[in-house]
Order: C-alpha cells, then structure tokens, then sequence
C-alpha cells in the first residue's frame, strides 16, 4: 500500500472492496420489498425504513472490516446517509455522538495521557513485573497483570500502547544480553528461542489489555456500548424500574471472570516457551534495578497517582456495593443525593462520566512543579489533550447511531423474532452459549464495537419474545463481554492490531493460540454468567422480569 499522498493511489485489493461494499449496499437498499408500506416487525415482514438501515450497516460493516477508508470517516457515514435516506433526521442522529458515555470514554482517555505524560505507566508496571518477576514464564505473567491492571481503568488500546514500548525494550535488552556473549556472528539473527519468546510477550500484552478491558465499565468502548443500548432500549420513561449495571456491580462481576481467564491465557501462551539463552539475568534484580534507575517519584507522579486512585474509588463506590439484592456497601453518590436533595439531585442524576470528567479536569488546577524556564506546569495541559483518540471515538458515536436506528427502525425487532424462532424452546444455557459464541467469532472479522451496536438491540427484544422470555441482561452481558474475548486475528481488536504491527508475531502465531482462548472464553463467559452475573444482579432465570412488563 502507497503512503499517504502517494502516486500509487489505490490497491486492487481496496477497489475490490470498495466495489464489493457498495454494490452489497444497492443490492440491499433496492431489494423488492412487498410491503411498500410501514409494517409491523412482529408480523415477520421488513420495515422499508428498516430495509435501509440494513443496507447503510452492511456498507459501514463491509468498509469497517476491510479499512479500505479510515474507520474514523466511516463512523460518519450515519451522519450524511440516515437523512437523506429517510432512516432518521439529521438533528437525532447527530445526538448519537455526543452523549454520557462518550464524555465517560473522553475523560479515561484524558486521565491516561496524563498518567502516560508523566510516565507513571512505566514505575506501576515494573512495581507490578517486578513483584512477579523470575524467570521468562513470570515475567510474561508480570507483563499480563500490569497491562490488565491498566487496561481495567483505561482503554485496551491506550495500555496496549503504553506496554508495547516496556515490552519491546525488554526484548531488546535480551538480545544485547545475547550479543555481548557472541560477537563471532553479529549477524546470524535471532535465535528460534528469541523469536518465540517475542511472539508470546507480544501476544501476552494484546490479551491482557483485552482481557483487563472487559472487567470494568470504562475499560473497553463495548463495555460503554451496552450501558448506551440498555438506556435506549429501556428508557426510563417507559421502564422506571429498569435496573442500571454501576461501575462497581460489573467488576464485582466480571473480575473474578478475567482473573481466570488471564490465568488461562498465560498458561496457554507459556505451555511450550523454550529457555531462552540470558534470560536468567530477567530475574527480581533486574527489575529492581530499572525501578532504581527512574529515581524517587516526582510530585506530579504521586499526583497523577493520586487522581488515578480517586478516579478509579469514585467510579466503584458511586452505588451501592450489592451481593445479589443486599447492599454491602453504600454509594457516595447516595449521600450526595441527600445531602443536595433540595437542589433536586438524585444518584441517577449523576453518572460515571460526571467522575471522569470532574477528575480531568482537576488535573487542570493541580501544579505539578516547574519546568526548565521556572514556569509552572500542571498535571494536564491542552497540548496533550490534543493526542486524544478523536477517531475512536467517532467510532463509538457510529456504533450508538446504528444502535439507535436499529430501534427507531423495528429492524431490531425483525431481526430478534428471527433470533426467537431459532432458538425457541431451547435451554437458557444453550440460549447463552450460542449468543456467547456467535459473538466471540463474528467480532474476529467486525469491529467489536459495530457489532455490539448492531446485536444488543436484537438481543434486547429477542428476550422479551414470548418464546424465549427471559432477562435481557442475561444474554446483552454475555454478549458484550464476549465481543471482548476474540483472540485470532489482527482486525479483531486494536490490541491485537497493534501487536502485529510489532513485526514480532505472524498471523499463524496469533491465530494458533488464539483459537483455543477463543473457545475457552465462551466457556468461561458462559459459565460466569451463573456464578457471578444472576447472584450480584438477582437476575432471576425462571421468570420475565417485572420491570420489563
């Protein structure tokens, strides 16, 4: 492929795709449908409104997966075709792109530029490989509990990103280790043993960050994707009682799930590593020696600790702490509630972005100590705001207007009929299992976000069919964490992305391993959705709900 602005324009490769997604598009749009009008989604026959919408999503699926134009400029598609296509006006879709959970997602990623700024990342994951460290296989496994643990309170993509370098250095490390032993063949490349231990640490980061993203609300834009689908699905106006998933509730939930699974994956990753020659010197010490080498902690790094910290207790203590129905804990968000009642403020008129936010823009105020010229500096300044992932999330305000469109449409309810008959009579487990692994490899080849947006919504009105007619939280969650557990391909999940454009793993590689996770997390996620998803939510598997009624 030519670079930006070159003279070799387009590939064969990207015209064929661009041809293939447009004509999947005309085909689709101009589709005789027998019911020129309007029509009932339950009577089993397409909405024409709906028929468009499912031609603009397989055109932003098609260019979504192939990236033949950034993903970014087709997130936008929404914003010109849904007008002029009579899908939704232009005044509501454009509401899709702006909203809490985007602002959720716009503060993380402000709190991890500043944690990335002043290189806190780089003392938090040597602290943490440090206290693991100890031979090759535990310093993998130190690797995937920093990029976890990073990964639980930023996005997958930004900890992948602030890894990568640790990863890489390290290697690099490994390899002068090697050549100061053997200089008689400066040239011979790597050993097989080398290239196998890069694949794993490789891999070992893309995993964790996944795995660590699906265990808190603000960790992976999927995770923010259900929260946005399950309010317009159940809006309060029509649903008061529809219960609300905190940032506290999904990691009581869903830790404990990416703990084992990140025990798995790194037992699958090191099952075969071969000793690597050198890496003996790999041990605590060295570790030890490197968290020497950064000195004491600066002031704005025992700040921006301290920001972190805050953010992530305000962001799990702003509900009540539940075991099933019982309160373990109360919500700050509670006494504020009460303290300010007069004001009329409710717990349900904050929000975890109203967190985010706040403590991004506290790092604005806090003096973080003076630079060369003796000017003071803060945590954050609007320079390095302006490195924020602009396109991710324009990307998550596209999967919002399809989400929103699939309900305004009925395209949603159409497509949760077809669901309902197919698995009409079937056991719930089985009922999760499939949803568990449909979603787990259709986001192999989709963007996990698109395809969240698109499924959530049929699965949403699928629960409420009567011949399935269970929670819909039992199968929207297994499904969104699911969309987090694709192992196998580079386009699966920016982690995976990123890693491969290492040049330290092969698609063979990520594919072999991940293949097996692959099948695994169905497992797990399955399995999870019993022991900790029905007892902390008191979902009840014999019954619709009362609020959904």
């Amino acid at each position: 492929m030519s670079e930006p602005g070159g003279e070799a324009g387009l590939s064969k490769r990207q015209l064929a795709t661009r041809l293939f997604a447009f004509t999947l598009f005309f085909v689709i749009l101009f589709f005789p449908n027998p019911n020129p009008e309007d029509v009932d989604p339950v009577s089993g026959k397409l909405p024409p409104r709906a028929q468009r919408l499912a031609a603009v999503t397989v055109l932003m699926a098609v260019l979504w997966v192939s990236q033949t134009i950034p993903i970014a400029a087709t997130s936008l598609i929404p914003l010109a075709a849904f007008p002029f296509l009579g899908i939704q006006s232009a005044k509501e879709v454009s509401k899709e792109y702006i909203n809490e959970n985007i602002f959720l997602f716009l503060g993380g990623f402000m709190i991890a530029l500043g944690i990335e700024k002043w290189g806190l990342h780089r003392r938090m994951s040597l602290h943490i490989v440090r206290i693991i460290g100890g031979g090759m296989k535990r310093v993998v496994l130190g690797f995937m509990l920093a990029t976890a643990f990073l990964s639980m309170w930023i996005s997958n993509t930004a900890s992948t990103l602030l890894m990568l370098p640790i990863g890489l250095a390290l290697l690099t490390s490994l390899g002068e280790g090697l050549g100061d032993g053997d200089q008689s063949q400066p040239n011979k490349g790597e050993p097989e043993a080398i290239k196998k231990l890069s694949a794993v640490l490789m891999l070992a980061i893309a995993y964790s960050a996944s795995i660590g993203g699906l265990t808190t609300l603000v960790g992976t834009p999927t995770n923010l994707q259900y929260q946005k689908i399950w309010t317009d699905s159940f809006p309060a106006d029509r649903f008061p009682d529809a219960p609300e998933i905190s940032a506290g509730e999904w990691m009581l939930a869903f830790v404990p799930l990416g703990a084992v699974l990140l025990l798995c994956a790194w037992g699958v990753l090191v099952r075969d590593l071969p000793v690597v020659p050198g890496s003996e010197k790999f041990s605590r010490r060295f570790f030890t020696d490197r968290l020497k080498a950064l000195g004491s902690a600066s002031r704005a790094e025992k700040l921006m600790l301290a920001v972190f910290t805050t953010t992530a207790l305000l962001w799990l203590f702003r509900k009540p702490l539940r075991i099933g129905s019982e309160p373990i804990l109360p919500g700050w968000g509670d006494g504020v509630a009460w303290l300010l009642s007069d004001w009329g403020v409710t717990n349900a008129t904050l929000h975890d972005s109203t967190v985010a936010i706040g403590m991004a823009l506290l790092m604005f105020f806090l003096p973080a100590g003076k630079d060369d010229a003796g000017k003071t500096q803060f945590l954050m300044d609007w320079k390095t705001t302006e490195r924020l992932p602009w396109g991710i999330l324009l990307l998550i305000g596209g999967g919002f207007a399809i989400a929103g469109a699939f309900q305004q449409t009925g395209l949603a309810e159409f497509l949760g009929r077809w669901f309902a008959d197919a698995f009409a009579g079937q056991p719930v487990v089985v009922l999760i299992g499939a949803t568990c692994f449909g979603m787990t490899f259709l986001t192999e080849f989709t963007s996990n976000v698109a395809t969240v947006s698109a499924i959530l919504p049929i699965l949403s009105t699928a629960a409420a069919n009567p011949d399935i007619h269970i929670d819909p939280r039992l199968i929207m969650i297994p499904a969104t964490i699911s969309a987090s557990c694709a192992f196998m391909l580079p386009i699966a999940t920016p982690p995976n992305a990123i890693v491969f454009g290492s040049g330290k793993v092969s698609i063979g590689q990520m594919a072999r391993y991940g293949i097996l996770l692959n099948l695994l997390g169905v497992v797990l996620v399955t399995t999870a959705t019993f022991l900790l998803l029905v007892p902390q939510l008191g979902i009840s598997l014999g019954e619709f709900p009362s609020w959904a009624q």
